[in-house]
């Protein structure tokens, strides 16, 4: 007790390394610490870095940072809000450091996001700490907040519910493992309405590639169309990442609809058509080859 009080007032009063540490590798930015709490479910961490800004950990993964999370929530969104038929009503599962509500709610034809977190302390150092990732998105009235297991609330969803169903998860261990499962990837598409997209992080290609080949071959037994995007986020595991699209008519999420292009380009700095076009073109001969095996 006495040696872990002695090491957090190090971490809060000098530049000290934070890491992820993954398989016979580590990934860390310097920086002092500004809280750490643990919740019923996790420990949360939130630190000062000095090349990213406030940064976000959970167990001692990196989620996001003020810096870094444009690459990453930019990436989720856009992709499939400007290329779904309808946007009124939003699922979001996780993304409880506001960063991918406030991206959606860029959009005017949006009426409801509907955000399923299952640790409300997530939130509310987020929202304290981290006031900048999720921006004006918490005082929007658009933004239902449901402290539930998002597993358990699309079980519990009328079919045709949502025209976007997001999955902001972790990785795939503990309270986020259900979200890569067959049964709660079945129960999103029964909740999205035809002419709606599926979203969700699926894990680096380089040291989560197992997971992200198994993610997304399930997920093409489900929906008729599913591709997956490629695009970097550096305080991530290898920095190369990746997010899944998927839908049941067509692949609409690669044609974004013009209107919706001008009206939120003014507040992206990664995402773009071009990029867009790029990002899912973007895979390695060998994994290719590995994901149509």
């Amino acid at each position: 007790m006495i040696l872990s009080i002695i090491k957090n007032f190090i971490k809060k009063r000098f530049d000290y390394w934070f890491d992820e540490y993954h398989n016979n590798s580590r990934f860390g930015l310097k920086g002092k610490l500004i809280v750490e709490k643990t919740s019923a479910i996790q420990k949360i961490t939130i630190i000062e870095s000095l090349l990213y800004g406030k940064s976000l950990l959970l167990n001692n993964c990196w989620m996001t940072a003020e810096l870094q999370e444009k690459q990453y929530h930019e990436c989720l969104v856009h992709p499939a809000l400007t290329s779904s038929e309808e946007i009124e009503k939003i699922l979001i599962i996780g993304g409880g450091d506001g960063g991918t509500a406030k991206q959606c709610l860029f959009y005017k034809e949006v009426q409801r996001i509907d955000l399923v977190e299952i640790d409300n302390l997530v939130i509310k150092l987020s929202k304290k700490y981290l006031p900048s990732i999720g921006g004006k998105a918490w005082f929007d009235k658009r933004l239902h907040i449901k402290i539930e297991d998002g597993c358990k609330w699309v079980e519990n969803c009328q079919d045709n519910s949502y025209d976007i169903v997001i999955i902001d998860g972790s990785d795939p261990i503990g309270a986020a493992e259900g979200l890569f499962n067959k049964i709660f990837l079945q129960n999103c598409s029964r909740i999205l309405k035809d002419g709606g997209i599926f979203a969700m992080q699926s894990e680096s290609p380089e040291r989560f590639e197992k997971v992200h080949i198994e993610t997304l071959k399930l997920i093409r037994t489900i929906f008729k169309y599913a591709d997956p995007l490629y695009g970097h986020v550096s305080i991530y595991p290898s920095g190369y990442w990746s997010w899944i699209f998927g839908a049941k008519d067509t692949r609409r999420y690669n044609k974004p609809k013009e209107k919706r292009v001008k009206e939120i380009s003014k507040f992206c700095e990664v995402w773009s058509p071009r990029w867009q076009n790029a990002a899912f073109n973007l895979i390695t001969a060998s994994l290719e080859k590995k994901i149509n095996q």
